[in-house]
């Protein structure tokens, strides 16, 4: 732990020198500043008809028979690509489900659950000009794991509902400094110093550390390996939780695509450990997905994926789940798509709702019809 935080010390050091005094004129600033929009509305049925009109298991989209306007987000930035230049990016949020879901915790503050707006990214960025530019951004940001996003005008999924993988797995978003270097067309190193997972601020006196390295070996093909390790428990900085992410993809005869998405994750003395308070746990993953794409405006995705939460930590249940996911893809006009989505999901305990019941069955069928909007 004491190495981690030299380490800590000295990164932050270095990159506060190497960056000290850059001075810039205001018309500068404003100059070059793009706005982006991204809508996503949607309705979700569920067969299981539960009294509690709930989806379990999907933060994103978990208000069932009902109509949902899932996020509204405005994104404003000024782009810094070359050695020397200096941008900023800020997505602002609102909806019914989504920002309360990916929300970051403040220490010693209570939110109210029914809280619709967020700021999912605010961060600064510096192109320091060292070989190809090494950019720098200090503040709020999406995190690196996982194969699937939590969706905007620049990135969405091939599926209208997150895997379970995105949900139970792996974090939503960091506070911290990051940096991302490209040393050609086929690969680039991302390295991290952070408040750990989800957290604005610090809940100990550890930072979390993650790095990822995007290879591209052949064309139409892209591997990204992913690795995260700190301390997440409140007030503890000797309990350590690490994750491992790989994805893998890569495109046949242009229309087929083809993706992988592999997770393992433990943590020390596990507070949520439900078979053992306090022990070690450990939770893994693994999700295939196939899109293809028919033409400009016909596509058809499927995901298949299986989540193991040995311990509980993840789901509050030890478990075993799977799901398949069905969903064609409408490109009705160019910023217009239109998903309808079948969904099936199984555990091997009895965790989702049905009709006055809670917890009483293995399955749950949905269908959902998104249609979303970005500029």
């Amino acid at each position: 732990m004491k190495g981690l935080k030299i380490f800590t010390v000295a990164f932050v050091l270095v990159i506060s020198f190497c960056s000290i005094s850059y001075a810039v004129d205001a018309g500068d600033l404003l100059k070059d500043i793009k706005v982006n929009g991204f809508v996503s509305t949607a309705y979700n049925y569920n067969f299981n008809d539960p009294d509690s009109r709930k989806i379990n298991f999907r933060p994103f989209n978990e208000n069932a028979n009902s109509f949902n306007v899932d996020v509204a987000e405005l994104v404003f930035q000024k782009e810094a690509i070359e050695p020397g230049d200096i941008g900023y990016r800020t997505d602002i949020m609102y909806g019914y489900t989504i920002p309360k879901a990916i929300r970051s915790s403040w220490p010693g503050v209570t939110q109210a659950a029914d809280d619709d707006f967020d700021i999912q990214q605010a961060y600064v960025r510096y192109v320091l000009p060292v070989g190809t530019g090494l950019a720098l951004d200090l503040g709020k940001y999406i995190t690196e794991m996982g194969a699937e996003v939590i969706e905007g005008y620049d990135a969405w999924n091939y599926n209208y509902s997150r895997s379970l993988l995105f949900f139970y797995s792996i974090p939503f978003t960091h506070t911290g400094l990051r940096g991302v270097y490209k040393f050609n067309d086929m690969a680039s190193l991302t390295a991290e110093v952070l408040n750990g997972w989800d957290n604005v601020v610090d809940n100990n006196r550890g930072k979390t550390i993650c790095t990822h390295l995007a290879l591209t070996p052949i064309p139409n093909t892209m591997l990204n390996i992913k690795y995260m390790w700190g301390p997440e428990q409140t007030n503890n900085d000797s309990n350590m939780r690490s994750l491992f992410d790989a994805n893998l993809s890569f495109t046949l005869l242009e229309r087929l695509t083809l993706a992988f998405d592999y997770v393992y994750g433990s943590e020390q003395k596990d507070p949520n450990n439900v078979s053992s308070p306090n022990s070690d746990s450990k939770w893994s993953g693994l999700a295939g997905y196939i899109r293809y794409v028919a033409n400009d405006m016909i596509s058809l995705n499927l995901r298949g994926e299986i989540f193991k939460d040995d311990d509980g930590a993840r789901t509050l249940t030890k478990q075993d789940m799977w799901e398949i996911t069905v969903t064609p893809e409408f490109a009705i006009k160019k910023y217009l798509v239109i998903r309808p989505e079948y969904r099936h999901d199984v555990s091997d305990k009895p965790v989702f709702d049905k009709k006055e019941k809670t917890a009483d069955v293995k399955e749950q069928d949905t269908v959902a019809v998104n249609v979303f909007f970005y500029f």
